[in-house]
């Protein structure tokens, strides 16, 4: 028989709810494991293939202060999965965070981020842009408490962030990578 959540219990709700399961072990034995759950998520590394360049955004982020990190760092942007479909939520993130208008987008992966601890699956996309999809300056929701700056970036820069080591968060490097497999010219 395989492990099976026997119970769950509420610890905390708030922008993300953390949970305490127990699960119940083939062998017959009892153990917990903690899950933070906030829900599906999205995000899109949207480039220029004509000016070899690529939009990300930068913003404050707790965690990664917390943990010895900068403040800030840039990201590929992202957001949380409301109740529309994954390529129409990545747009309209898209569209608040660097005033990008995106057309036809690429999935990369459905994948899960921290399967040890989060219940996060996250769509990832890339997203050829034009000059002319620029509809607006993005910055995020000031509702939301977003401070998005927005960061035009050529591809080898970005590259070259990666070997030094300056370019930190996974999605990112992931679509990074992605998108050097599948479109090796914009590299050369």
């Amino acid at each position: 028989m395989a492990p099976r959540i026997g119970g769950v219990r509420l610890v905390h709700e708030g922008w993300a709810r953390y949970l305490v399961a127990e699960v119940m072990q083939d062998d017959g034995t009892r153990i917990t494991r903690e899950m933070e759950d906030h829900g599906r998520a999205v995000a899109v590394l949207p480039y220029d293939p004509v000016r070899r360049v690529a939009t990300l955004v930068s913003q404050f982020r707790a965690p990664v202060l917390y943990s010895g990190g900068p403040p800030s760092h840039v990201e590929v942007p992202a957001g949380l999965l409301d109740d529309g479909a994954p390529e129409d939520e990545v747009r309209r993130e898209a569209a608040e965070e660097t005033g990008l208008r995106l057309g036809d987008l690429d999935l990369v992966a459905s994948a899960w981020t921290m399967p040890g601890i989060s219940t996060e699956r996250m769509d990832l996309f890339l997203a050829a842009y034009a000059e002319s999809d620029r509809t607006g300056a993005g910055g995020g929701l000031a509702a939301e408490g977003e401070a998005v700056a927005v960061h035009e970036i050529p591809l080898s820069e970005l590259v070259a962030m990666t070997r030094r080591g300056a370019l930190t968060d996974m999605k990112s490097l992931l679509l990074l990578f992605a998108l050097q497999l599948r479109r090796p010219e914009l590299f050369a």
